[in-house]
């Protein structure tokens, strides 16, 4: 159980590190997919640097704690999709949904839950086994 656990987490952390690429690279058509459009060079820009450090972070710590079966690395994950679910959560209440709403928020909480899955299932390191 514990294998296929960290297959998909390594699945995951590949295709959350690919989309932060496609960030980078395409920033306009990887934003299509979840209603936000950049607004000139700014928003560009802004894509660029926020979604791509978003999505590769988590998809380096995904790919981390799998490959060093090291739990503790997959918390840095968890805790920020748990903040993303967090603030689509707010705006539900708030604001209400529209078409596609929901699909990302399905992605969050399913990863949300197969990280602290991971961090609870995969060794802990001391720090000092990572760096010797």
């Amino acid at each position: 159980m514990r294998t296929l656990l960290i297959g998909l987490i390594f699945v995951a952390g590949m295709f959350n590190l690919l989309l932060g690429v496609s960030y980078l690279f395409d920033p306009a058509g990887a934003a299509a997919g979840l209603g936000v459009s950049p607004d000139g060079p700014l928003g560009l820009a802004t894509l660029r640097a926020d979604f791509t450090a978003f999505f590769v972070v988590i998809g380096l710590c995904m790919l981390r704690g799998a490959w060093k079966r090291n739990g503790d690395v997959l918390l840095v994950p968890a805790a920020l999709f748990g903040i993303a679910f967090f603030g689509r959560l707010v705006t539900l209440l708030l604001n209400g949904s529209g078409p596609g709403f929901y699909l990302p928020m399905a992605a969050e909480a399913g990863q949300v839950v197969l990280l602290v899955l991971g961090w609870r299932w995969v060794p802990h390191h001391k720090i000092d086994e990572l760096t010797g």
